[in-house]
């Protein structure tokens, strides 16, 4: 490992709201306080979308089929969503991010990048700022949040996971490249279940049987992805903290628990996609002409149909009439419908495409 002077190394912070949705719940609600919660439908097709601490005892995780989280935890209670409420917390705590930095990356309303490398006052340090940034949340929202110290993002996100929930830790430069070795490969961000399996298949299940690997050989196996994943291995991520990330498009998708068989239940289950989807192009001021409908059935075979408009989407109602169109294109289906998604793409910022070439999907 090349040795830099001790300044050049960024200063990355990964901060992640604990159990977020449920613990906005839960301050809301005081008789929820201590209590297994669940935020989502408790209905047949329902999903979890977030579960409170004392729900992960019992193995209640998000995105899993609320009937089988109830089966786990008997005692758990559902909490309808409020997204407007999310949102507004989230705005408060990307108030606070911006007192410290400009270089906010937000992945999602409950956890952000920040890069704060060239923002630090004389003698003041990250793992000050992240403090701080915890006490302010605390105080702003009285919801915890842990934070995650470190010199890239892969460390920094790895970080904030180790003394949750309300907790901090710094992986310092010198600690960095040996923290990886003993965890599994499954809780590297950017190895998705589908890789771990492949990883696992090759004997691969810690960051030091990952670091063991040839270059050529990852290369090989794993595309333009070999190299990222030596470079983790390693504590090495060059990734830039990007408060302007382009959206290129933004969609919406769930896979339903029992198969949706007629063409009035598919109907059904796109108007909340439609809704998710309207909500963030709304609140970014986007503008989208291309609307794709996505279907797996339930043999796991998967269609796709897309509508391109000479002018942008207008409302959620014509986003989800073009998303209703489309689907009398492919369903009903004998197989059933097991997934359904919303995309909406061809935003104004992207140089105007050929629209002839694009009609013919139409």
């Amino acid at each position: 490992m090349q040795h830099h002077s001790i300044t050049s190394y960024r200063k990355i912070i990964h901060i992640d709201m604990d159990a977020f949705y449920a613990s906005v719940e839960q301050r809301d609600h005081p008789e929820l306080r201590g209590k297994p919660v669940a935020v989502g439908g408790s209905s047949l097709r329902g999903v979890v979308a977030a579960a409170s601490y004392e729900a992960r005892v019992f193995g209640v995780r998000s995105a899993m089929p609320s009937v089988t989280a109830a089966r786990l935890c008997p005692d758990l209670i559902f909490v309808k969503h409020r997204f407007d409420v999310y949102r507004a917390v989230s705005g408060q705590i990307r108030d606070i991010f911006a007192d410290y930095t400009p270089l906010i990356e937000p992945l999602s309303l409950d956890e952000a990048y920040l890069d704060v490398t060239d923002h630090l006052w004389p003698g003041q340090t990250a793992t000050q700022v992240a403090r701080e940034i915890r006490a302010r949340i605390k105080e702003t929202t009285q919801l915890t949040a842990s934070a995650g110290v470190s010199y890239n993002k892969f460390l920094a996100k790895l970080a904030s996971d180790q003394n949750k929930p309300d907790g901090l830790c710094v992986i310092t430069p010198d600690k960095g490249p040996d923290f990886v070795l003993s965890l599994s490969v499954g809780k590297f961000h950017g190895v998705g279940p589908a890789t771990v399996k492949k990883m696992n298949a090759m004997g691969i299940h810690t960051g030091a049987d990952l670091r063991a690997q040839e270059l050529e050989f990852l290369r090989r196996r794993f595309g333009k992805s070999g190299q990222y994943y030596w470079n983790i291995s390693r504590g090495i991520d060059h990734r830039q903290v990007r408060p302007d990330r382009i959206r290129k498009s933004v969609g919406a998708e769930n896979t339903y628990f029992t198969d949706l068989m007629t063409l009035d239940e598919c109907y059904q289950a796109l108007a909340p996609l439609a809704d998710k989807v309207w909500r963030h192009v709304s609140k970014h001021e986007l503008q989208g002409r291309t609307v794709t409908l996505k279907v797996k059935f339930a043999d796991f075979q998967q269609v796709t149909r897309a509508r391109t408009l000479h002018h942008s989407v207008g409302s959620e109602q014509e986003l989800l009439s073009i998303a209703h169109e489309l689907a009398t294109l492919v369903l009903p289906d004998p197989r059933g419908a097991r997934l359904l998604g919303i995309t909406l793409s061809g935003f104004d910022h992207e140089e105007p495409r050929d629209d002839a070439q694009l009609d013919l999907f139409d």
